[in-house]
């Protein structure tokens, strides 16, 4: 893919078969999903493609992602509060877990799992803030990753989306590679014991090779779940007509956790969502909370994350359910739990 070389950043021969957007088309495609950023919330679903993927064929080979998550490393957390510095407040948690190094080794492969769902701006706090991508990439490098790779599933445009979001510029910045979906990338996957996602299109082809896994998401109120926060952020792994998941959307939750064992979960909570989430649209659906959350425990993060949305845990049945299939504990202070004050 043409748009995406540049001297830092090598693509996979697999993905330069994608097609190229010339500039003029691109251009047009970004006027118009910009102006979506502005509409109701409801409107960012018309970019959603119904038909998704082709039908599996259940003599398809099934597909599931392996435990990238470090088994001898104690369930730990840092939260850092009073700053704005997104930066700062990564690396201040990093270093009170021990470090970059303490997750990321020499010769790693890195996925950043974004949230880049709508083509909005930064501004907004719909999507993965590009900051946090640009410093996260450069930290992995630093440790001596070979390479770190930024993906992610956008319900608008996927190039509009990571174009508008800032994330392709922030991951090309630092080296990384951009991975677009299509169709060929996904694979069908059945989580264990799940009622929902069974032989389902998963956007598979990124892992390929991929040794660690960081999931990084805002703290945003959901019109239906009532937060999206990490474990939420897996449904952008997701192909097809994902969207009648939104029937189960607790369960479906947590069915994405048992899905996706990360290393690492980054949870923003710099500004929060409070209201017409996911995609809100103004500035007024934002609360500055002043918090950072690096977590190697997804259920713990998402429940901190609750009290920054200022709800309790009866409130996310997901994180609930997600305890109790032993993906992590909605119990953050039973872990081990750093809290420092940055201002």
């Amino acid at each position: 893919m043409k748009n995406y070389k540049n001297k830092k950043t090598e693509i996979p021969e697999e993905f330069e078969k994608a097609p190229e957007i010339k500039r003029r088309e691109f251009l047009i495609r970004a006027a118009k999903a910009l102006g979506c950023t502005v509409a109701a919330g409801s409107l960012a679903y018309l970019f959603y493609d119904p038909e998704g993927p082709p039908a599996i064929s259940k003599q398809t080979r099934l597909v599931s992602l392996p435990d990238f998550s470090l088994s001898h490393i104690r369930p730990s957390m840092a939260i850092v509060r009073g700053t704005d510095d997104r930066k700062k407040a990564l690396e201040t948690a990093l270093n009170a877990l021990g470090g970059i190094e303490k997750f990321i080794e020499k010769g790693d492969r890195v996925l950043l799992k974004v949230n880049a769902a709508f083509a909005s701006p930064p501004a907004l706090s719909a999507t993965t803030h590009p900051d946090l991508v640009s410093a996260t990439a450069r930290l992995c490098f630093a440790a001596g990753a070979e390479s770190v790779t930024v993906t992610d599933n956008p319900i608008n445009d996927p190039a509009t989306c990571f174009l508008l979001s800032g994330i392709e510029k922030a991951a090309l910045s630092e080296g990384a590679k951009l991975i677009l979906p299509r169709e060929n990338l996904f694979h069908p996957t059945t989580v264990k014991d799940a009622k929902l996602i069974r032989q389902w299109p998963l956007l598979y082809a990124p892992f390929d090779g991929i040794t660690k896994v960081i999931g990084m998401a805002p703290v945003k109120d959901h019109h239906r779940s009532g937060a999206s926060m990490t474990m939420k952020n897996w449904y952008g792994l997701l192909g097809g007509r994902r969207n009648i998941f939104h029937q189960d959307v607790h369960g479906v939750i947590e069915e994405l956790a048992v899905m996706v064992s990360p290393t690492l979960v980054i949870l923003d909570g710099i500004w929060t969502m409070m209201t017409n989430g996911p995609t809100g649209g103004s500035l007024s659906d934002l609360k500055q909370t002043h918090t950072m959350i690096v977590s190697t425990d997804q259920v713990a993060a998402d429940a901190f994350g609750a009290t920054l949305l200022e709800k309790s845990l009866e409130n996310f049945p997901h994180i609930l359910k997600a305890q109790d299939r032993g993906v992590g504990t909605a119990d953050f202070n039973s872990i081990n739990l750093i809290q420092i004050n940055a201002g």
